[in-house]
């Protein structure tokens, strides 16, 4: 399994305003996704859910720290 973690310091309003339009693009991309593939199903209702809450709290221009982590499996995607 491999891991890879990204952290951004938020010092200024710019950086507030750059994490505001990432989240906000992040949430639009996975709301639409969930739309068109996974519809109805309880697991992307809970992950939309959670995303909404990042995206309203980046809204809120405060100093702070954004941190991403990506955790690969090494199993392969069913078909």
């Amino acid at each position: 399994m491999d891991e890879y973690e990204a952290t951004f310091e938020v010092d200024s309003k710019s950086d507030a305003y750059a994490v505001e339009r990432l989240m906000s693009q992040v949430y639009d991309s996975l709301r639409e996704e969930s739309r068109t593939v996974r519809e109805g199903s309880s697991d992307s209702t809970q992950m939309i859910a959670e995303f909404e809450a990042i995206r309203e709290a980046a809204r809120q221009p405060k100093p702070g720290r954004l941190t991403v982590k990506f955790v690969q499996r090494d199993e392969e995607f069913e078909e």
